[in-house]
């Protein structure tokens, strides 16, 4: 793969294995370990992709990563509904609210 642009430092992939029910779980493991090595600059998020054992050939994108304005990328899955977002959408998980007390107490 030929870099192109400021940064021509040679890029590396590390390959880590895990175990999965199936590709949306692994999808989902993949994206949540990016997420949270998101705060390093090393990290390019948007190629972020998971294969599965026998066929390391074929990737499978965790992020959507349309380039959005101002150079941002869309960082929701590959086949969201609806428009593009350079944030995280949380997950919609249950239709209970929380209070700010709860809220407050699970903050540590």
């Amino acid at each position: 793969m030929t870099v192109t642009g400021l940064d021509e430092r040679p890029r590396f992939v590390v390959h880590l294995t895990l175990h999965a029910d199936d590709l949306a779980g692994a999808r989902l493991l993949a994206r949540s370990l990016a997420r949270s090595l998101g705060f390093l600059p090393e990290l390019v998020l948007g190629e972020t992709t998971v294969s599965v054992t026998g066929a390391p050939d074929v990737h499978h994108q965790v992020f959507c990563d349309r380039l959005l304005e101002h150079g941002w990328r869309c960082r929701l899955r590959p086949e969201h509904d609806g428009g593009c977002s350079r944030r995280f959408l949380q997950p919609n998980v249950g239709h209970a609210r929380r209070d700010q007390t709860t809220a407050a107490r699970n903050w540590r």
